[in-house]
């Protein structure tokens, strides 16, 4: 059974108090890595980001918004450097972080780890450095 796709909006109607905190990620999401690939699944609640449309081979990240907070999760994230110690979870490899408001989204080591995920994924699938 293919899995519903969906859209951007779609995922911020689940949670629309966290709107612009939504939206503050995707913009830093597409900052760091112009061309990505988003697929937004409303089943899941979440909208991830990554290289292709694979969320557990392709994604390196995605947001999923919860009543008081939006987590933003890394697939491999136990593999990530967390320098700042923001990643939660005890699981085998994703690891999130909690957030609250859209200014949380340009502290420096968001936009680290954001970075990290982005290079492991692309050096798991052997794909080429982007241009500078």
């Amino acid at each position: 059974m293919a899995e519903a796709i969906g859209t951007f909006d779609q995922i911020v109607a689940l949670a629309p108090r966290h709107d612009a905190l939504l939206r503050a990620l995707r913009a830093l999401a597409f900052d760091l890595h112009p061309g990505l690939f988003e697929v937004s699944r409303p089943g899941d609640r979440a909208v991830s980001w990554g290289w292709g449309p694979k969320k557990m081979s392709d994604a390196y990240a995605c947001a999923l918004p919860y009543r008081d907070h939006v987590n933003l999760a890394f697939y491999r994230g136990a593999d990530l450097p967390d320098l700042a110690g923001l990643l939660r979870g005890t699981g085998k490899s994703m690891r999130h972080v909690p957030l609250t408001a859209p200014e949380e989204v340009d502290a420096p080591a968001i936009r680290a780890l954001l970075v990290a995920a982005r290079e492991e994924r692309r050096l798991a699938l052997g794909l080429d450095a982007p241009a500078a």
